[in-house]
């Protein structure tokens, strides 16, 4: 597996984790619907959370929630379209971003709630 995909992984864990610790109740973990995927589908209260998680060893080219960009969020929306029509969803959906820079055994997680609205 690719360094990449490997640091990816251990990003979304820790993401998974973290919402978890904050009392989110984890739906799923990379659900896809054709080409889209959403990394973590949650749920706070009566609330469906898609959640997009970005993951970097470094910012030295920026944050990792500066790279979720209109084409990947319009891809979310897509995604979550898919997933709340298959699943028969009555509820309200949020957009997240979970930013995870990590580095052995250092690591900062930044959640991002809101972070972008669906545009038409």
């Amino acid at each position: 597996m690719a360094e990449f995909h490997e640091t990816g992984k251990k990003g979304e864990e820790m993401a998974k984790t973290f919402l978890k610790n904050k009392g989110y109740e984890i739906l799923e973990v990379n659900w896809r619907s054709g080409h889209n995927e959403i990394d973590i589908i949650a749920k706070e209260n009566d609330v469906v959370i898609i959640a997009e998680v970005k993951t970097r060893k470094t910012n030295y080219f920026g944050e990792p929630e500066e790279f979720v960009t209109k084409s990947k969020q319009k891809a979310l929306v897509k995604a979550a379209n898919d997933y709340i029509f298959k699943k028969d969803i009555d509820a309200e959906v949020r957009f997240d971003i979970v930013s995870v820079l990590y580095s052995g055994s250092n690591h900062k997680i930044h959640h991002i709630e809101d972070a972008f609205y669906p545009t038409l």
